[in-house]
Order: structure tokens, then sequence, then C-alpha cells
């Protein structure tokens, strides 16, 4: 995928790079923390916006770059695809808006992205995560299941599978976290809803716990989890071989928001603050480590 295609940076403002992807300019915020040891490579969190969104209200609504000058990684915010350069979203099959109708190679993007970082700013290639809200986090999914040589986890977030993926060639640490209120994608599956239904082809989602099921067949764990609940969290842990962990995260008071964050617009649902989701994300992937095989 990637060696096929011609890949070329350009710097843009405050840390915004366009990167192109053969006949197509594609476009990143990259943070790297400051003062960070020439002889260490850096764990690398990409977070995917939701659909409509883009790379600063993926930043904002996250709060993941403070985070990463702090512990010491770098986040690599990449953006969607549209026909009027905003409402950008994900290509993840039977969602969302432009990049789904036109059927955009985002697999490739990415692909060719991690290359590029790997190779001139010291990202250590067995460290590598993703992270998104919604149709990002179905992008996620995605990516999980075609750079399962590249991902050592995953993270989505209030998202979902449709039940017609297939098993990633490589196993691959997943966290899940839903909310139990979401009317855009419903914790029990279905039809998706909210302001954007629209932009679905019409297939419904599966429900939240079967993204934890998929991966947990998908690493060879236990089929049944083991559950835990505090206040409005359920947390299911299902036993897994080493580095295979899959965890999925119910928040009964989390509508389509990404908990302890910002709200992405004013109309949006208002995040939980039951659970700090970005470090919580960040404790499960630092201990994750692709195995070279």
């Amino acid at each position: 995928m990637a060696s096929a295609v011609c890949a070329q940076e350009a710097a843009l403002p405050d840390s915004r790079y366009t990167l192109r992807v053969g006949s197509v300019e594609r476009s990143y915020v990259l943070r790297l923390p400051a003062n960070h040891p020439a002889d260490k490579l850096l764990p690398l969190v990409l977070v995917l916006h939701g659909g409509g969104g883009n790379a600063e209200h993926a930043e904002r609504m996250t709060g993941f770059t403070p985070l990463a000058m702090r512990e010491g990684f770098a986040v690599v915010y990449p953006e969607g695809s549209s026909r009027v350069g905003r409402l950008l979203t994900w290509n993840a099959i039977h969602c969302c808006g432009y990049a789904m109708d036109q059927r955009i190679d985002d697999i490739t993007f990415i692909d060719v992205l991690l290359t590029h970082l790997v190779a001139e700013h010291r990202i250590d290639p067995r460290r590598i995560y993703v992270t998104g809200m919604s149709n990002g986090g179905m992008m996620a999914h995605r990516l999980g299941i075609a750079l399962s040589h590249r991902i050592a986890a995953i993270a989505p977030v209030v998202a979902a599978l449709f039940g017609d993926e297939v098993p990633p060639a490589q196993p691959v640490a997943a966290l899940m976290i839903n909310g139990e209120q979401d009317r855009s994608v419903p914790f029990a599956g279905g039809p998706p809803g909210g302001r954007f239904a629209h932009a679905w082809d019409g297939t419904p989602t599966r429900p939240a716990s079967e993204q934890a099921g998929f991966w947990a067949r998908a690493n060879q764990c236990a089929p049944a989890p083991q559950i835990t609940r505090s206040g409005s969290l359920t947390r299911s842990d299902y036993p897994c071989p080493d580095g295979r962990q899959v965890v999925l995260l119910a928040l009964a008071d989390n509508g389509h928001a990404w908990p302890g964050g910002q709200r992405g617009t004013a109309r949006a649902d208002a995040p939980s603050t039951a659970l700090d989701a970005t470090a919580t994300i960040w404790e499960f992937f630092r201990r994750h480590a692709r195995r070279l095989m």
C-alpha cells in the first residue's frame, strides 16, 4: 500500500501539515513533546475526529495534546474528507457522508501517514495507537482490522460495528467506551439516529457489546467477560492472552459525547464526568506494544 504511493509533506501554520497520497492532498495536525531525548522513540496516538468535525475539534474535545506533552508521546490528528472543505468524514463503509459515498481510501492515507511519521519523527513502530469518536471510532475499528500489523491497540469512543467486518490478521488490544444514552449510535444497536442519520447508508449498527465480542474472538479471549459496576460505569473485561486485552466501558449517564471532555457544539450532548476517557485510553495504550512477528 504505502510503497506504491508517492507521499510529500508540506508544513502549514500551527503544526498543520499536508501529505500527498497519490494525487490527493490530505491534512493533519501533529503535536510532538518538547525536549524529548533524541535516543528514545516516541509512542504515537492517532485521534480521529467525528463525522462533520476536524483536527481542531478532536484536539479541543479530547484534550489529548496537553496529556501528550506531559506524558511524552506524540499525538496526530488526521483529517477526513469533504466536498466543500468542511464537515469532514471518514469512510467507515456504512458511514459517513462524503467519504462513504465516494469510497475514499482512508486506509491508504493512514498507512502512508504512519510510514512518514515513523521515518521522520522518531516514532516507535511498536507503539502506535488509534482512538476516535463516533465516525472516527468506526474508522479506528477499520484501521485496527486493516493495519493490525502496525497498530498495537485501538480505543473507539461512542462507536459501533455493523456485523460484516472480517477478522484482523493479527491481534490488536481494544478498549471500547460507549454511552447508554447515545441516540446517534444507539447503545443497543439499530438504525442510526441524531442530527446526522442521513449521512449513513442505513445499515443498522450492532449492540455496543458486540464490538468487544468481535475483538475478543480476534484476540482468542474467553467469550464471557468479567463484569464490574461502580456508579454509572459498567466495565466488561474479557480474559485474554497477554498483550491482547479487550475491555468495554459503558456509561449510563453518557450520550453521544467524549466522557470527561468538552462538548462538540453547543447543541451536542453533555459529556459524562464519571470517566476521563482521554486519561483512561492512554493508560490502556501505554500497557501495550505490538509484538514483532
